[in-house]
């Protein structure tokens, strides 16, 4: 919260009573909130690229932007602090958290945004090299790691999702000072997207927007779910099936041998790095945390079950686990792919 705003009754409250709230009685402001300069910032950068267009914001329960609407849906959490402390206690990571990560996703919104605001999927161009809006957005998506047709903002190879989000992943780059993307992409066939979007921006330098409508969809104000049903949806469209089909490499890593019956257990080790690892991993894979517990959680069940222990160093049971559980994490992306949020 910004300095001299009242802070809530519930600013204190334990997670327990918290999530009875409902998300309409939270009473938060963007106005207060730690956001409001990070949106400020997102202005500036639109202004110096001589962009008459303003996103407007409003809070709901995610980040989006609605087809149609030249406006931005922001988290509640990131609207104060504790907020913020219980999403991290219930999806274990606050998407937007960081400056820098929020900048990425307001970017990337913003690209949204302007699409709306100009009417631009309606371009020929724009559709011969982004593909047509019209294209059913998948409930997940397979991406091409190393493709080079798509530009890499967010992560999780997300520009690859749909059309839309692959123009508002090419337009967030174009807009990130000094993100150098003619040197960046200089031999990728996504450079002919960063150069439409970069000649389509100077032709709309000084235009007023076509759409000016302030609609919202979904404020704050009128959701009436609690904290607790926001959560147990959210934990369900995340929800993933872990397959069993790692034992042999757990045995490889592990083992239940009489000759190590003095070492320490697997998952009390697992437990010492389950966060570490967890971090490490969704980076490197692009999944969401929360995915890569639900993985976590699995081996922990099963080295339990196979009563194993460590073989090796810690140091080196590190450094291996953190490659089989990367690979268990990417099995399961595989399985049912990156699934599409933004």
């Amino acid at each position: 919260m910004t300095r001299g705003a009242t802070e809530p009754v519930w600013a204190h409250w334990h997670d327990k009573k918290l999530l009875r709230l409902r998300l309409c009685d939270l009473g938060v402001t963007i106005a207060t909130s730690a956001i409001a300069p990070r949106i400020r910032e997102l202005h500036d950068e639109l202004k110096a690229r001589g962009l008459r267009f303003r996103p407007y914001f409003w809070l709901s329960d995610d980040w989006y932007t609605p087809d149609g609407v030249p406006g931005v849906a922001v988290p509640f959490y990131m609207a104060h602090p504790r907020l913020a402390r219980l999403e991290a206690s219930q999806m274990l990571e606050v998407e937007g958290g960081t400056d820098e990560w929020c900048m990425r996703i307001l970017r990337h919104e913003a690209g949204h945004a302007i699409e709306n605001a100009y009417r631009l999927r309606r371009r020929r161009r724009r559709i011969a090299l982004f593909g047509r809006s019209s294209q059913k957005y998948p409930a997940s998506y397979m991406p091409r790691p190393y493709s080079k047709s798509f530009v890499q903002h967010l992560e999780a190879w997300y520009a690859q999702s749909h059309p839309d989000e692959d123009f508002a992943e090419t337009f967030a780059v174009w807009l990130t000072p000094d993100a150098q993307w003619e040197s960046r992409y200089a031999d990728w066939p996504a450079l002919k997207k960063l150069r439409y979007v970069d000649e389509t921006m100077r032709a709309l330098a000084g235009v007023r927007p076509l759409v000016r409508t302030r609609r919202t969809v979904d404020p704050l104000e009128k959701l009436t779910k609690t904290l607790k049903e926001h959560y147990a949806e959210r934990h369900q469209r995340h929800d993933v099936e872990v397959p069993h089909t790692y034992d042999r490499e757990l045995r490889r890593l592990f083992s239940s041998a009489p000759e190590f019956r003095r070492n320490p257990p697997a998952t009390t080790f697992l437990r010492r790095v389950r966060r570490d690892m967890r971090r490490l991993v969704a980076a490197s894979t692009g999944a969401y945390q929360y995915t890569v517990d639900q993985v976590l959680a699995d081996i922990l069940d099963r080295c339990r079950e196979l009563e194993l222990r460590l073989t090796v160093s810690e140091t080196q049971a590190r450094l291996d686990f953190a490659v089989l559980l990367t690979v268990q994490t990417m099995n399961v992306l595989h399985t049912g792919g990156h699934r599409v949020a933004l």
